[in-house]
């Protein structure tokens, strides 16, 4: 089947307005020193029915149907950025696998995780889950969805942050980055056990449990859960063997003759797997990054690694031009802040979040020995949810999880806290690289006298 013209024009018109709007917002937001990523969202809020569709409803809903060619074109785009997003964070993942001030670091991996995840539980308790509950949505899931979104912490986001403030390269970035590889890797299992929970209680199987045609709540429930937790479980420590393997042997003249497209076919490839044992595929795309990254990182040879360095560095720039700006784009054209936005339960739980996982991060770092400036500025950096909290509103709405409400809510949740972190690194900038030329804290200072005496000294 192919798209005749006027349909096609459709969609090109679509694209182009999206990228165009993406990019120039996404500009304007690194020239001020801000997150590109949420101006490209901020391009989506305004061509979508938050702006456009309130002054020109007419033609916003003929630019972006919610139905036909354009909007199936479209379709395959967006899910295109999202897996590209993924595999690309998978490499991040790798990339920023540090070790060093591993006192703190451990610290405020678990604490900055394990707090605020149970205090999103413990808050889910108390709200009307079927106010924000979609079609597949319970108690358990939307509750677990609740516990992610307060833990959260984006490695896009904030490298991207480090990267504009020249802070990259220091051991504050170090650490903040190895704790939000933890974290993230944590809430991401978390987030494929709600997606196994949602697709139990659709009723609708599809890949290798479709084959025992059962469809009661019970067995399908522990079917999705369990299948989802042995994928990371098998190619999280076997991922990188499997992926030298193909290398080397039956796709050798594929990685031989395009290194990139040999690493797309590895995502598609693992994506696949995933449909195949009736899990989301993004998991695929997210462990098919780390696997890849992992192998490239342990290539023997430099020719080897500079081949794969310039793969890498060809589909990061050609998914950062196209295909993920439409995927940040898409996530403010499905926001509807005149419609969809429960300001006084929004504004609730920013507050929380931002309480529970600032002040458990904070005392995290005081507890290893940090001094308070030092334990404030890793708060605030750990508390940018970014891509990862985008990535959490968008899937769990398209599973059926959480409704438009909450969808809004956990986005414009991502938005505000990556602009509070860069902000507040853009202000104390000279404070954070003094902590980077500052020595591991003595383990001395990881008691309350220790810690206080380092004050005075200071």
């Amino acid at each position: 089947m192919t798209l005749q013209s006027p349909d096609l024009m459709h969609l090109f018109v679509a694209v182009t307005l999206l990228l165009v709007a993406a990019h120039t917002t996404g500009h304007l937001f690194q020239l001020l020193r801000q997150p590109p990523v949420i101006g490209e969202i901020v391009a989506g809020l305004f061509l979508g029915p938050t702006v456009l569709g309130v002054f020109a409803p007419e033609v916003q809903g003929w630019l972006f149907p919610s139905q036909g060619p354009a909007a199936a074109g479209l379709g395959v785009l967006y899910e295109a950025g999202l897996l590209l997003l993924l595999f690309l964070s998978g490499r991040e993942m790798v990339e920023h696998r540090h070790r060093g001030r591993g006192r703190s670091t451990a610290s405020m991996a678990l604490i900055g995780v394990i707090v605020p995840f149970a205090a999103g539980l413990f808050t889910a308790r108390f709200v009307d889950i079927d106010a924000l509950s979609g079609p597949q949505g319970t108690r358990t899931s939307v509750g677990l969805v609740f516990g992610i979104g307060v833990a959260v912490t984006s490695i896009p986001v904030i490298s991207r942050i480090m990267l504009d403030l020249d802070i990259l390269r220091t051991a504050f970035a170090r650490v903040v980055l190895s704790i939000a590889v933890f974290e993230d890797l944590v809430l991401y299992v978390m987030l494929a056990v709600v997606l196994g929970l949602a697709q139990a209680k659709s009723g609708t199987t599809y890949g290798l449990w479709s084959v025992f045609d059962n469809n009661d709540a019970l067995p399908s429930t522990v079917y999705y859960v369990v299948a989802s937790l042995v994928f990371f479980a098998v190619f999280l420590p076997l991922g990188r063997g499997f992926f030298r393997m193909l290398a080397r042997g039956p796709a050798h003249f594929i990685e031989k003759r395009s290194p990139t497209g040999f690493r797309l076919v590895f995502m598609l490839g693992m994506a696949l797997i995933c449909v195949g044992l009736g899990i989301n595929p993004v998991f695929g795309a997210l462990l098919a990054g780390a696997c890849a990254a992992g192998a490239d990182t342990q290539a023997a040879e430099p020719e080897q690694r500079a081949s794969a360095d310039a793969a890498w560095e060809a589909l990061k720039r050609f998914s950062l031009g196209f295909f993920i700006p439409l995927y940040f784009a898409n996530v403010g054209l499905q926001l509807d802040l005149a419609h969809h936005f429960p300001l006084l339960f929004f504004a609730a739980f920013l507050l929380m979040a931002c309480l529970v996982k600032l002040v458990s991060v904070w005392a995290a770092a005081r507890l290893a020995g940090e001094d308070n400036k030092a334990a404030q500025h890793f708060a605030v950096a750990l508390n940018a949810r970014g891509g990862p909290g985008i990535v959490l509103a968008t899937v769990t709405l398209a599973a059926g999880v959480i409704n438009e409400d909450f969808y809004t809510v956990l986005a414009m949740l991502s938005i505000v806290t990556s602009q509070i972190a860069g902000v507040w690194l853009h202000v104390f900038r000279k404070q954070v690289i003094d902590i980077a030329r500052q020595s591991a804290p003595s383990p001395a200072l990881a008691t309350p006298q220790g810690a206080a005496n380092s004050a005075k000294q200071r």
